[in-house]
């Protein structure tokens, strides 16, 4: 699939107030784009931390800002929840009373399930509850980590309850596609299956795997870190996520996780039955198909098939961006 390209700046904006509770990786991200594209008129930014948010004003990442999440929202067209997926019935509850009528709600929660069953309940009748989860993010945290770009080509799943307005949803499609998501509509439950098998399994065997090696008494720290240019790098990457984030994924999409947990252990132990019996033939296929999978990855356009799996690329591109500062 032939990437798509970047969408251009709006003659209008989507939204005239857009208000970002919480301004780490995704709400900045969202922040740099919505500014840069005219996706939103007036950007306000909400952090509980006076430190994050002054972080974010000298980025100049909003219009206004506040540490108060109710007086933020205030006359919002739309307002994102960008906080862990453990904090969305605090949120919930602190901006309810607040919000204006028509308003849409959204968030972007690696957790479906759980982020509607907190914030549900303690939204008025009178505003538009439409979760959703863009598919995209770095190892890194913090109002310094977003860039314009991270949502181009990258899937946006949303995952409407069964009365949600239809023009509400077209509205909230409309903002992440100019934000250069490709989009896709999806059961809550569905949702965190899928994301159990693609993105939070594999972040617990990158914790696992980087704790198990940091435990062996015959592998020195030093030996560790001078031959991690191995698959032990790519775990480190992911190993690097946000703490926080993670644990209330875990504890929030724990059915689905344990689910694919136990379906892991299965096949991990078929493959130790093929090591140990010397199964060549099994073990082939098995890293044939694996293979065909990475390809059809890059196919898709949700990777870059260079060589270092693009770091160098990225790293130029990084370094051009500050320059360009």
């Amino acid at each position: 699939m032939t990437q798509s390209p970047t969408p251009p700046a709006l003659d209008e904006p989507v939204f005239g107030k857009l208000t970002l509770i919480g301004i780490g990786l995704i709400g900045s991200s969202i922040a740099r784009v919505a500014r840069a594209r005219n996706i939103a008129g007036h950007i306000a930014v909400s952090s509980r931390r006076a430190e994050t948010l002054t972080r974010a004003k000298e980025l100049q990442l909003g219009n206004s800002y506040t540490q108060d999440a109710a007086e933020a929202v205030k006359d919002a067209d739309c307002v994102i929840v960008c906080v862990p997926v453990g904090a969305s019935e605090q949120t919930a509850k602190a901006i309810a009373p607040h919000l204006k009528p028509g308003a849409i709600v959204s968030d972007v929660g690696s957790v479906k399930r759980s982020v509607i069953d907190q914030m549900q309940p303690h939204l008025p009748s009178n505003v538009h509850f439409i979760p959703a989860h863009p598919v995209a993010g770095t190892e890194k945290s913090g109002p310094d980590a977003g860039f314009e770009t991270l949502f181009d080509n990258r899937w946006c799943i949303l995952t409407p309850l069964p009365d949600t307005d239809q023009n509400a949803l077209d509205r909230l499609n409309r903002f992440w596609a100019a934000c250069g998501a490709n989009m896709e509509q999806m059961d809550a439950d569905h949702h965190d299956l899928v994301l159990a098998i693609t993105s939070h399994l594999p972040h617990l065997i990158a914790y696992n795997i980087v704790g198990t090696a940091n435990d062996l008494e015959t592998v020195t720290e030093s030996e560790v870190m001078k031959y991690s240019a191995g698959g032990f790098r790519d775990f480190t990457r992911l190993a690097a996520s946000d703490p926080t984030m993670w644990r209330d994924v875990c504890l929030h999409n724990k059915d689905a996780l344990l689910e694919m947990l136990a379906r892991f252990s299965e096949d991990l132990s078929a493959l130790q039955r093929a090591i140990r019996w010397s199964k060549g033939d099994e073990l082939f296929e098995l890293f044939t198909h694996t293979r065909g999978i990475r390809r059809a990855i890059i196919d898709a356009g949700q990777e870059v098939d260079l060589p270092d799996f693009g770091r160098q690329a990225g790293l130029q591109q990084s370094d051009d961006d500050n320059s360009s500062k």
